[in-house]
């Protein structure tokens, strides 16, 4: 492929006309070869600016910068990150453009919908690609996911591999650090979905506000918006996207489809789904008021990319539940152990009441708050925590190269001076405590890893998989 080819889309100048055969792309200095274009991306530790000179003299085609870089094969552009992510998907040939591309967004229940959307198409008739937190997937093949929403070198060829083989749609989760990237520019999506927001990741976008607008541009490439309307956000958002919008709600009326009727328990949920003078009864294998709130952003989703009502009701019935998600281990025991990805004071929240609602002697949670992230998050866990549970257990999630105790010194003015609390650093050493001290009918949720099967320590990563720890713990 050449290099005029490459920049097509993109509004650029250069020091001399000039044109090139290309033999791969990167925004990496290490990855640099000889042919390659290597675009210059400003990290938060390291510019790749400054490594222009060094991909030179690798033997870098071109060089992609957004000022003189002192180089004569130089081409600048605005913004290296929206060129990146436009040349990559040149690249592969635009492969977004042969699939119809789903988007979901918002704080929580992000690969719960993408997982029910992926399972909707596919009892459709259709094939699927499916990008996410936990995996992606190639129709029925699976591959490992690195990050919520990839790079855009890994994404194209993510893409490519999809249409080659035949997916009609990919449905990904799409993060406010993708959007506020620029990893998705080039891209059009035939629906994007807004599920809520609350704070989280202030480390990176600072303000609400900030973190609110990037979850916005996802709005601003999509044909269709799914919307929910319990969400103050979201209220927002539907007033201010401009493309046709499908609202949804478990609380409000004026919704264009909502959910009646609702109960829960550890089996699940259940509930009437009515819009548009149609209803029909959903049996749902997650408990919880936002698994309801998860499964009608999928439904409203299927109907708007043409599923029939029927077919839309009868898939999600039968959609089996999703890893880490308000997950029910098997322990045989005479207590209850639930692992569930919640990391954040509104995903605790929303866990905890749905399994106090059923519970018939002790809630217990087991928690940690994240390293080297937002620590003005950590207290506020820690309050929902204490809110609905008996006793809380608090130890680390993912370190990182933070002192845990200061972690956990940050959470531990939210927790409630009046119940119970056990503080355990080890994350393995607080299971085995827990499990220990169950009683009978007692519920123990262990919170934040979810589907995770590693822990991020200050060492490097180990591999930890909860569902394997309480089973190992329990034989022994």
């Amino acid at each position: 492929m050449f290099l005029s080819e490459l920049l097509k889309g993109i509004e650029y100048s250069a020091k001399k006309e000039f044109d090139a055969e290309i033999s791969s792309v990167t925004s990496d200095s290490r990855a640099v070869s000889a042919g390659c274009v290597f675009v210059c991306v400003k990290g938060l530790r390291f510019d790749g600016h400054d490594a222009a000179a060094e991909a030179v003299a690798k033997g870098a085609a071109a060089v992609v910068a957004e000022h003189d870089v002192g180089v004569e094969n130089q081409i600048i552009v605005e913004n290296t990150r929206s060129a990146y992510a436009i040349i990559c998907g040149n690249f592969y040939g635009r492969p977004c453009e042969r699939v119809k591309l789903i988007g979901v967004t918002g704080t929580n229940g992000k690969t719960t919908i993408t997982i029910l959307i992926k399972n909707l198409l596919r009892q459709a008739g259709k094939k699927v690609g499916l990008i996410g937190t936990i995996q992606n997937e190639i129709d029925d093949m699976s591959l490992p996911a690195k990050y919520t929403t990839p790079d855009p070198l890994e994404l194209h060829m993510l893409f490519k591999k999809m249409a080659d083989a035949g997916c009609e749609y990919v449905v990904m989760e799409v993060s406010s650090h993708a959007l506020d990237q620029h990893r998705l520019d080039g891209c059009r999506f035939e629906c994007g979905i807004f599920t809520n927001l609350t704070q989280d990741h202030l480390d990176y976008h600072i303000t609400m506000e900030n973190y609110y607008l990037a979850k916005r541009k996802l709005f601003e490439i999509s044909q269709k918006a799914v919307i929910n309307l319990d969400d103050d956000y979201a209220v927002r958002l539907a007033g201010e996207v401009s493309c046709p919008v499908k609202t949804f709600s478990i609380k409000k009326v004026e919704a264009d489809y909502t959910a009646h009727n609702i109960s829960f328990d550890m089996r699940g949920s259940s509930f009437d789904i009515a819009g548009y003078g149609e209803i029909g009864r959903v049996k749902f294998r997650m408990p919880g008021e936002f698994a309801v709130s998860d499964a009608l952003a999928a439904g409203v989703c299927a109907l708007s990319l043409g599923v029939d009502f029927d077919t839309m009701v009868k898939g999600l019935c039968n959609s089996p539940g999703v890893p880490g998600r308000a997950e029910i281990l098997d322990t045989d025991t005479e207590y209850t152990v639930i692992r569930d990805y919640a990391h954040s004071a509104d995903s605790l929240e929303k866990i905890l009441s749905t399994v106090k609602s059923f519970a018939k002697a002790r809630v217990v949670v087991l928690f940690g708050c994240a390293g080297n992230r937002d620590r003005t998050k950590r207290p506020k866990m820690a309050k929902a925590a204490s809110k609905f549970a008996d006793m809380v257990i608090l130890t680390s999630d993912n370190p990182r190269d933070e002192d845990e105790m200061q972690i956990i010194n940050d959470a531990l003015p939210g927790l409630d001076s009046k119940k119970p609390k056990k503080v355990i650093p080890n994350r393995y050493e607080a299971i085995k405590w827990a499990l220990k001290n169950m009683k009978k009918d007692d519920i123990l949720v262990l919170a934040g890893k979810g589907h995770e099967d590693y822990q991020v320590l200050d060492y490097g990563t180990i591999y930890f998989d909860e569902s394997e720890i309480v089973k190992e713990l329990l034989a022994k």
